[in-house]
């Protein structure tokens, strides 16, 4: 018995177990059983709000099939949201422990409740051998692959998470399943992959679609959504702040040129919370 707190980032949904008063032994087996949206809570997956010793709190974030991922931009600002809501700061700028290195998480509050939190995901990876992806050559951008029967023109990017980058149109008629799938778990991906189909409106505006390794489609993500600004600004598809539109909603990222770090702005809600027994 635990309790939890269901809370959503552009409709990117996780169970958020609060681990300053309470354990969890196996998250890996929790995260499949709450994520389950007919038998559990119904989520994503899991995300674990912790004490550090080197930050302001520490995430641990689960996938749907309870494999551990390094990073989840939408469930970081969630987490800020928490952490602020409760009490467990005053301060409306902290840090956060991932597996993917320190995020830095600016808190916007209205009435004493974050709203909206802007999280400094850090510099994207583009070295093919630490994203990681097999490949010829140091980078891979925009370059045809062959996924048969399909070939694609993709971008890899690690925004903490390994992502594929495909440009398209049509992307509202994908049957994302089918092809997702077959990019996740392709030999060139070690660790697997996320995959972002992605249609371009305008210089300052793009829509995608993910297939996330582990949980399959969602409604956003937002390392997926860092990783398509970054793609887009390498194949001059986009200027390096744009919205990015989601099934869930959208996304403000801008990829700053002085620094090179990418900056992830959106909602963060929660939607209810219980115990789960």
């Amino acid at each position: 018995m635990f309790k939890f707190v269901k809370m959503h980032g552009t409709g990117n949904d996780y169970v958020y177990i609060d681990c300053f008063d309470q354990n969890v032994d196996n998250p890996q087996k929790l995260a499949v059983e709450v994520s389950d949206r007919h038998k559990g809570i119904g989520s994503d997956g899991l995300i674990l709000i912790m004490p550090s010793e080197v930050c302001d709190f520490r995430m641990r974030m689960f996938n749907a099939d309870g494999s551990e991922a390094q990073m989840c931009g939408n469930g970081s600002r969630c987490v800020g949201k928490y952490v602020y809501d409760r009490g467990y700061t005053d301060r409306k700028t902290i840090t956060l422990e991932t597996l993917a290195g320190v995020k830095t998480l600016e808190l916007f509050p209205v009435g004493g409740k974050v709203e909206k939190v802007k999280v400094d995901m850090g510099a994207p990876v583009l070295d093919a051998g630490n994203i990681p992806v097999v490949w010829h050559d140091r980078q891979l951008i925009n370059e045809t692959v062959d996924f048969e029967p399909e070939k694609y023109a993709l971008t890899a990017v690690s925004m903490g998470n390994p992502h594929a980058v495909i440009f398209t149109e049509g992307i509202d008629n994908l049957d994302l399943e089918t092809i997702g799938k077959k990019i996740e778990n392709h030999p060139m991906f070690s660790e697997r992959v996320n995959v972002e189909f992605v249609e371009i409106i305008s210089p300052v505006h793009a829509k995608m679609r993910v297939w996330e390794r582990g949980s399959g489609e969602t409604l956003a993500c937002g390392t997926g959504a860092c990783a398509v600004e970054v793609a887009a600004v390498l194949n001059r598809k986009l200027e390096r702040k744009a919205t990015v539109s989601l099934l869930g909603g959208d996304l403000e990222i801008e990829w700053n040129e002085s620094n090179s770090h990418v900056y992830l702005t959106g909602e963060a809600v929660t939607v209810f919370e219980g115990i789960y027994y």
